[in-house]
Parts: structure tokens; C-alpha cells; sequence
């Protein structure tokens, strides 16, 4: 489990490409710092197990189901990539309960900068949008972030992007049309599920 809350954002050093998977190594010093071989790494949303560590880098497999259903299949040597290393018991839980299962990838509608903010608008996959509510939480790139604003008829949803967040994120650096990871508040799809079954 993660939090949402990047501890740093990481560059990617390789990726190599095969039939139905791909093998990704990224440079990120501070979070190679805190891993060990297995352990879980939320990149870019996207729960990975570190397979191989270096002084400055760590390895993961990518599967083919997780480059279908997330962007990492379309990311390129340099990308920046929000990291996050699982949660534990002994710190703080800031943010909100993240799994680094992304349910569909989105993309940047609009960008408007504020004086001391950033109004982040998503337009979101349809069938995602019922998962949603305004104030509630939801995980874009790996970074937890409240609601400020839904529109159904678009199937946007708004956030507002504070300063720090800007800093040490990845979100700062993208542009109206480029794919994110999304993952919504499972706490809705469970609501779902034991009404469906009830």
C-alpha cells in the first residue's frame, strides 16, 4: 500500500522492449537508499517490485497487462517518474490509501496557472468518472490529490495543484494532451461490488 505523497522523482535510465513485457531501470539515488530486492515501488502510480539495485538505480519487470491498461508503454529514455516506496506503520499516513493499481490512464484537458496554484483539469475514461466525488481523493501519476471540481457531460475532473506539489512531482512538467495514470478511491469500488452482490 502507498500514500500518494512522492518521496522523489526518479529518471528513467533504460527500458528494453519485448514481446510481451518490458524490463525499465531508473535513476533514483534517494529511493535506491530505502529498497531491497522485492520490495514494492509506486512508479508514476504504478505498483513495481524492484529486481535488481544498483548504487543509483533499481530495475523492475513490466508485464503485458500492466502496459496495456497503464502509459508506462509509451515512456522513453529521460521521462521523469514520480516515485513512492510502500507505506509502513512507523510514519505518518499522509495522503490516502493507494494501491499502485491504476485503473485507466487519463489526459491533461486544460492547464491554467493561479497566483499560488495550478488548476489541473483530467479528462478521465467514462466509466471512471462514477468513482469520483467532489472533496474526495483521488491518485493521478502516483501523487494524491483532493477533488475540487467534476463535470460529467466531460468527464473531467479538476485539481489544484499547490506549489509544493509542483516541486516534487513530475505533474509540473506536463501538457494539455499527455497520458496519466489514474487510480480512483477503492473504498467506491468496493460500495460497488457489495451492492451489486447483496
Amino acid at each position: 500500500m502507498f500514500t500518494g505523497l512522492i518521496t522523489e522523482v526518479g529518471t528513467i535510465a533504460s527500458i528494453t522492449h519485448g514481446d510481451e513485457s518490458a524490463v525499465i531501470v531508473i535513476q533514483a539515488p534517494a529511493t535506491v537508499a530505502g529498497v531491497s530486492l522485492g520490495d514494492s515501488i509506486a512508479v508514476n502510480g504504478v505498483c513495481l517490485t524492484a529486481t535488481a539495485i544498483s548504487d543509483s538505480t533499481f530495475t523492475a519487470d513490466v508485464m503485458v497487462q500492466t502496459l496495456s491498461l497503464t502509459s508506462l508503454g509509451s515512456y522513453a529514455v529521460g521521462d521523469r517518474v514520480n516515485l513512492e516506496l510502500a507505506a509502513t506503520l512507523e510514519h505518518r499516513m499522509g495522503g490516502h490509501m493507494v494501491q499502485g493499481h491504476v485503473d485507466g490512464v487519463a489526459t491533461v484537458a486544460s492547464i491554467t496557472d493561479g497566483p499560488k496554484w495550478q488548476e489541473f483539469t483530467v479528462s478521465l475514461p467514462e466509466h471512471l468518472m462514477k468513482y469520483v466525488v467532489a472533496q474526495g481523493s483521488i491518485c493521478i501519476e502516483g501523487v494524491s490529490l483532493t477533488v475540487g471540481a467534476l463535470n460529467d457531460q466531460k468527464s473531467e475532473v479538476t485539481v489544484w495543484l499547490i506549489p509544493a506539489t509542483l516541486e516534487k512531482t513530475n505533474l509540473s512538467s506536463k501538457k494539455v494532451g499527455d497520458s496519466l495514470n489514474i487510480e480512483v478511491d477503492v473504498l467506491a469500488k468496493y460500495v460497488e461490488r457489495l451492492l451489486e452482490k447483496r
